[in-house]
């Protein structure tokens, strides 16, 4: 492989792990959707996948698990699998990227394999995310718009987790059309070495006769 295509190997191999970190404390973080009421000004609430947190003013914070799976609305349910699934699949293309890495071992004749399944896996890992992220946001928007809901209920605004969640999305599909392209020369073609050729010097004898004149 080239320098070019093992720069674009080892960026994308960052921007993945990168990527995927953000992903899991996406996943992770409390603050998909946030609200802040009127009535009371100093406490404001947080949504998560996971956890609800109430946060004060003054510093404190205080978060409870969901007590029961079932009881979940079906727009976490989803947002849940699809965070889970892009998580797996992300890793499962970090793990299917490190035999292929050029620092690994150069001489592999299937290292191509590796990194355009990584690409891929880091494609569909990036879209994952992003429909669950989007999703929520969708829903938000719409709810806050929501004509038939009067001004004095509070209601659901965008929160941290979902810029990230939208961070590591774009970096996940960044990083695989790293590692795929990568596996493709980029170089300058090098001219090809001047061909040599052989010259075979055939041997001729050549008989002079001397011509004798008599008179």
């Amino acid at each position: 492989m080239d320098r070019c295509g093992s720069a674009l190997e080892l960026l994308g191999m960052l921007v993945y792990i990168g990527a995927w970190l953000s992903a899991l404390a996406t996943t992770i973080m409390p603050q998909w959707l946030t609200m802040s009421t009127s009535l009371l000004p100093v406490e404001s609430y947080e949504l998560g996948l996971w956890e609800t947190c109430v946060v004060q003013d003054v510093g404190g914070m205080e978060c409870r698990a969901y007590d029961s799976l079932l009881g979940l609305s079906r727009n976490l349910k989803l947002a849940r699998i699809l965070m889970c699934t892009a998580l797996a699949v992300g890793m499962l293309g970090i793990i299917v990227a490190i035999p292929g890495l050029h620092l690994i071992d150069s001489c592999n004749p299937t290292k191509r394999t590796f990194i355009v399944t990584a690409g891929v896996l880091g494609i569909i890992s990036g879209v994952l995310c992003l429909i669950p992220v989007s999703y929520m946001a969708h829903l938000a928007v719409v709810h806050f718009f929501d004509d038939k809901v009067p001004d004095v209920v509070p209601r659901w605004e965008f929160g941290d987790a979902l810029f990230c969640g939208w961070v590591a999305g774009f970096l996940l599909i960044v990083a695989g059309m790293l590692m795929a392209s990568s596996s493709s020369s980029c170089s300058q073609v090098e001219a090809p070495p001047p061909q040599q050729h052989s010259y075979q010097v055939i041997g001729t004898n050549v008989t002079f006769k001397t011509r004798t004149e008599y008179v």
